[in-house]
């Protein structure tokens, strides 16, 4: 693999000419030649606006499951939505079992048939489809864009730009505005070559992940797959790398289509969908991520995250070393000291031995996927011992498929369990492991307690992502880790047969059917949302989380898992924010949220009558009023947002009366936007933290802050005494801009109907 240092110009989709070595005529044509890629023109055919570098994209179709679309819905009717305007889809794939909450999760299910039923949506029903399975099926095509509140949301290798957002994009595209951007950067990933016998999609997307997410080649980028690699690969194939494209930390990606791409969508009963997509004759991109598929073996991602990719050989080789490293690492992201993650301890005779496996969801769940692990188990057992497999199809249709051929029949023989469609172990809501185990997942992720397990109560334990090859192969060794590149077997997948009959028999199509007098079923725990206060001329904040990792992912922000079954009452979920990384975070918001109200009532608590005195010692605002500070919490962390897209990062703080993030950078752009969107002022430094846990900052005339270039922001830190330090808002739209003033999204689409 190679990453270029700088652009490169691709002739006829096959010849990488570096730019510094391209000739004088070509380097002088760049800026028109980097209109010749596919992702220019699906960009520029959904820019509503006239300006091509600000795009305001409008997409296809949206989407979301049962962890979001209840807040998404929630948050556009008290914006004012009448009916969904363009096709959305509601999948139940998240919370599908009942375990957690007595009726709750059945509850957002019958909620979101209802709605669908109201507003005119798409609705499949639990246990029918993973949600981006579905849309693979039904909604994919060529030059299409949709958006989903998953950050999974990868339809690229159909030809369709999607991505990755939190919820309050979605209600923007139901109230017909727009998704707002600058035109991003956009990254060839030059495939040559083709996988060898035993390599799977999961390889090849973790050799990526690995090579690219430390350094940020692609943050916030568009990734596009090009090169003659690609007709080497089936379809349902290149879907299982797409979908993992995520864990790269790019905007979203597109892959040049063929006859193969056109197979996929005809089998599926929508040829008519097929575009074939390929740049053209001389197209600029900003870098390239060059890739013999042929020179990638079998891989595994240790613990805790998808990047910590390694061969399987290469970890049989130097497997001491390697995962003292990597239990050296979790003693800094396990926030207990009692806890001892031991990754040696699974070693035996040499090996390294897995507990439990589970094949399932977007990436792992496909068709090829399970066909390919059947033939591997076939004839061979997974053992009576502690060791276990599970295989989670991820639609219904393959499902079907599974059973004609007798894939299901053959894992079931070999001790293998069989469950629905369903995104639980992807997040720590299904086939949790006991403490100590290690699990190894053809899924997502391997964040830490994305397994379900809960150190702050004693619990640990990891997983490592694996491909479904390797992952068979492991089964039929007793849990002994196994490359299935090693196997020296070859296996032709049979021709998918796709039959819609379980979906046109339970799926409500309801889009341009919208019926108002329909009812809107609500359980008792779907709560509407709390008013947000507008912003006031100054921001006094608290800090009440002060968090030093490298990277904070949305899963520590929000924890997933069975907490999510309180996802549709705002108080009750924000009740577990940031509970597994600062156990005091709530009791401290609370806190600010209860001086904030005796304040308001004219009954100032000490504390904070103390430091705004310390205030009015500085000059100029010897006379500051109290009545234009409002007072609300804030968290600083290094690099938060990496991961889910979920909204519930953000609004969790919000209804907690958070106003802020302050940080050194964000992971990803959905979580700046999910802040922006819940009236919270994205701040970033200009230098070191100069500040602690529970000092308090003041960030004078914040109103009209935001009518400058926002580079350099005076903020003051009142402790002891008082200290500037300096603060900046990255660029944002004069709409998000509104946003903050007005609170939240929410407010501001209530101002504009006013207005209207």
């Amino acid at each position: 693999m190679q990453l270029y240092d700088s652009g490169i110009f691709l002739l006829d989709g096959k010849t990488i000419v570096p730019e510094m070595e391209a000739k004088r005529e070509l380097r002088e044509k760049k800026e028109q030649l980097k209109k010749g890629t596919i992702s220019y023109r699906i960009l520029q055919a959904h820019n509503t606006g006239s300006n091509q570098e600000k795009l305001k994209i409008k997409f296809d179709a949206i989407t979301s499951h049962d962890l979001t679309y209840v807040g998404i819905i929630q948050t556009a009717r008290a914006s004012g939505m009448e009916r969904f305007p363009l096709p959305y889809v509601l999948t139940c794939c998240h919370n599908s079992l009942c375990a957690v909450g007595g009726t709750i999760n059945e509850d957002d299910h019958i909620f979101g048939l209802t709605a669908a039923k109201k507003y005119g949506g798409i609705y499949l029903p639990p246990h029918m489809g993973v949600i981006h399975q579905y849309m693979r099926e039904t909604m994919a095509g060529g030059g299409k864009m949709i958006l989903g509140s998953d950050s999974h949301t990868r339809y690229g290798a159909l030809g369709t730009m999607a991505v990755g957002e939190g919820g309050g994009e979605l209600v923007k595209q139901i109230l017909e505005q727009t998704w707002d951007i600058e035109y991003p950067e956009v990254i060839a990933v030059y495939l040559d070559g083709k996988p060898n016998k035993g390599i799977g999609p999961q390889d090849i997307a973790i050799a990526i992940i690995s090579a690219v997410f430390r350094n940020g080649y692609v943050k916030n980028k568009v990734m596009e797959f090009v090169g003659p690699g690609v007709s080497s690969m089936s379809t349902d194939y290149r879907n299982g790398i797409d979908v993992m494209t995520t864990e790269t930390t790019c905007l979203t990606f597109i892959w040049r289509t063929d006859e193969d791409t056109r197979e996929f969508l005809k089998v599926h009963g929508r040829e008519d969908a097929y575009q074939e997509l390929n740049p053209e004759a001389v197209a600029y991109y900003d870098g390239c991520i060059y890739l013999d598929l042929s020179t990638v073996h079998s891989m595994i991602a240790l613990p805790f995250h998808p990047s910590n990719g390694y061969e399987i050989r290469e970890l049989n080789e130097n497997m001491e070393d390697i995962l003292h490293q990597i239990e050296e690492d979790a003693k800094k992201l396990i926030k207990n000291k009692d806890l001892k993650f031991d990754l040696l301890g699974k070693v035996r005779d040499g090996a390294l031995y897995a507990d439990q496996a589970s094949i399932a969801g977007c990436s792992g769940g496909t068709y090829s996927n399970i066909m390919e692990a059947a033939y591997l188990l076939e004839n061979r057992g997974t053992g009576s011992g502690i060791f276990n497999l599970s295989v989670y199809p991820s639609s219904q249709a393959v499902m079907m498929d599974l059973v004609r051929k007798g894939a299901i029949e053959k894992l079931m023989a070999a001790g293998a369990t069989i469950r629905t469609a369903f995104c639980g172990p992807c997040f720590g809501a299904g086939d949790t492991p006991a403490n100590g185990q290690l699990s190894i997942r053809h899924t997502t992720r391997n964040f830490p307690n994305r397994e379900g397990s809960k150190p702050g109560k004693g619990q640990i334990a990891g997983v490592a992502l694996m491909d479904a090859r390797s992952i068979a192969a492991t089964a039929a060794n007793g849990g002994r880790i196994t490359a299935a590149d090693e196997l020296g077997y070859n296996f032709e997948c049979p021709e998918y047969v796709y039959d819609a009959t379980a979906y046109n028999q339970r799926v409500y199509q309801g889009f341009g059917k919208a019926d108002l007098k329909e009812p809107l079923v609500s359980g008792p725990n779907i709560k509407e949302w709390p008013e947000l206060p507008a912003l006031n001329k100054h921001m006094l904040l608290k800090v009440c989380a002060y968090i030093t990792d490298p990277v904070t992912t949305t899963d520590e922000l929000i924890p997933s898992g069975e907490t999510g079954s309180f996802r549709s009452n705002p108080m009750g979920l924000a009740e577990f924010t940031l509970s597994r990384r600062v156990p005091d975070y709530v009791e401290k918001a609370k806190q600010v949220m209860n001086f904030e109200k005796a304040r308001k009532s004219g009954e100032c608590p000490a504390e904070v009558q103390e430091i705004l005195d310390k205030i009015r010692t500085l000059e100029g605002y010897e006379d500051l009023k109290d009545e234009l500070v409002d007072l609300s919490s804030t968290i600083y962390a290094v690099k938060p947002g990496d991961g889910s897209a979920r909204g519930q990062a953000a609004s969790c703080q919000r209804v907690l009366l958070g106003g802020a993030n302050i940080v050194k950078e964000y992971a990803t752009k959905r979580y700046r936007s999910n802040l922006i969107n819940w009236g919270m002022v994205p701040f970033v430094l200009n230098e070191e933290a100069n500040f602690a846990d529970d000092d308090y900052l003041f960030i004078p005339n914040i109103q009209e802050i935001l009518n400058t270039d926002m580079e350099q922001i005076d903020a003051y830190v009142i402790k002891d005494d008082v200290r500037k330090i300096s603060l900046r808002i990255e660029p944002m739209t004069e709409e998000e801009k509104e946003i903050i003033r007005c609170g939240s999204l929410i407010n501001y689409n209530r101002k504009c109907k006013k207005e209207d």
